[in-house]
């Protein structure tokens, strides 16, 4: 697959798919990407220098370099970190270094639109070192000799630049107006006049992003501590609203800073993506109708799609788990299930123990949010209130941080 290509696709065909009559009203942009999906690029070529690091990429032979420079058990001390996936790169590459920038999968999208390359936001640029609470890069990673390749970073939501002019101009539209003039009385003749309607505004402004679990939450609008968002998209994700700050890389645990507060949590390889492995959408939906939600399934399961594991345990070498397979599909699906929601719960008793406020309601986001046999499985597994989100969509979330961006305002107003 050619991840890069493929994004910039997909980038031009969602700016395409604006209605005509909306873009010139449009404000501001911004992107969500996932966590840690790292792009290298020659800032002269603006091209990469080698396929992407996607997210869930371990590069376990970076890791003990990182942690000899790194603090114990700090965010960087994962094998699927950014820092681990620069290292691994520097290490791995003989050409010139010296104008090398990296980027991470929101970054490289906005720069597609505004051109200014190199700028992060601090919920992107976590994984790579950056440190929210000083925010600054730490002194052991700015002495280290590829901290010239990491960007400047923002609040999410910053304003960047006003899209450039040759990316506005392609999403004008032309269209064209008939005129009916009589021609020397010998009848009527028809023009065809084209013109122009314009696209994009000149003052649309490019901000800068977040993750994609954090424009899930912030789409969520929990904004008390205790409240806690799980987004069940094709991975788990969850993410809790805490007035102290919780990291330890052994379980693969961070902290997001929002505002004043702190968002803890962890991404799973587990969620949505395995279950497409396994079942159409239309299985997914008759399958589930038939599960007694309120019925323990006895089935004990690990549910991933490939080796390896983040949270909430950091194991890159954990096999995925998913026999013994019953000969009845629905006691199949109910068990894969209610085994994500005993991961789910284990990590919110996880980061209760490491000092995290306690979780009092769990609001659901993402497309496993519209399953409701599953959210009654996981009531009874979590043993707490659980919800779907008014918005379940994540784009939601980099929509708001676009207005914050326009409007100059903050996120939890």
């Amino acid at each position: 697959m050619d991840w890069i290509q493929s994004w910039k696709d997909t980038l031009f065909l969602l700016l395409d798919d604006v209605p005509v009559s909306l873009r010139p009203i449009v404000a501001s942009i911004a992107i969500d990407g996932t966590s840690a999906t790292t792009i290298i690029m020659d800032s002269k070529s603006e091209e990469p220098l080698s396929r992407p690091f996607l997210y869930n990429e371990s590069c376990p032979d970076a890791l003990p370099l990182v942690k000899s420079i790194a603090p114990t058990n700090h965010t960087v001390c994962s094998g699927s970190s950014t820092l681990c996936k620069l290292v691994a790169w520097w290490n791995s590459y003989d050409s010139s270094k010296e104008s090398v920038v990296l980027l991470h999968q929101a970054d490289w999208l906005l720069w597609l639109l505004h051109g200014k390359l190199g700028v992060s936001d601090y919920n992107n640029a976590l994984k790579v070192g950056y440190d929210p609470e000083m925010d600054s890069y730490p002194s052991w990673l700015l002495s280290q000799p590829y901290s010239h390749l990491l960007p400047s970073v923002q609040d999410p939501g910053t304003k960047i630049e006003c899209m450039k002019e040759d990316i506005r101009t392609q999403f004008d539209w032309i269209t064209y107006i008939v005129k009916l003039h009589e021609h020397d009385g010998l009848g009527d003749l028809l023009l065809m006049c084209p013109f122009t309607l314009s696209g994009y505004p000149k003052d649309c402004l490019i901000c800068t992003g977040t993750t994609d679990s954090i424009a899930a939450f912030l789409a969520a609008r929990a904004t008390q501590p205790g409240k806690a968002v799980t987004s069940l998209g094709s991975t788990l994700a969850i993410k809790l609203l805490s007035i102290r700050r919780v990291e330890d890389a052994r379980f693969g645990v961070y902290s997001h800073r929002l505002g004043d507060k702190w968002l803890v949590g962890g991404a799973s390889n587990t969620g949505g993506a395995v279950l497409r492995q396994l079942f159409t959408d239309e299985q997914l939906e008759k399958l589930s109708e038939q599960i007694n939600p309120l019925e323990a399934s006895p089935l004990d399961y690990y549910p991933l799609q490939a080796v390896g594991e983040r949270f909430p345990v950091a194991d890159p070498k954990m096999e995925p788990r998913l026999h013994p397979r019953p000969a009845n599909d629905v006691e199949y699906l109910h068990g894969i299930l209610e085994s994500i929601a005993r991961i789910e719960a284990k990590g919110y008793n996880l980061l209760k123990d490491l000092g995290a406020n306690p979780v009092e309601e769990v609001i659901t986001s993402g497309g496993g949010s519209k399953n409701e046999k599953w959210t009654k499985i996981r009531e009874r597994v979590l043993g707490l209130p659980v919800c779907r989100a008014n918005q379940t969509e994540a784009a939601y979330g980099a929509a708001l941080l676009a207005m914050k961006g326009a409007c100059g305002n903050t996120t939890s107003d």
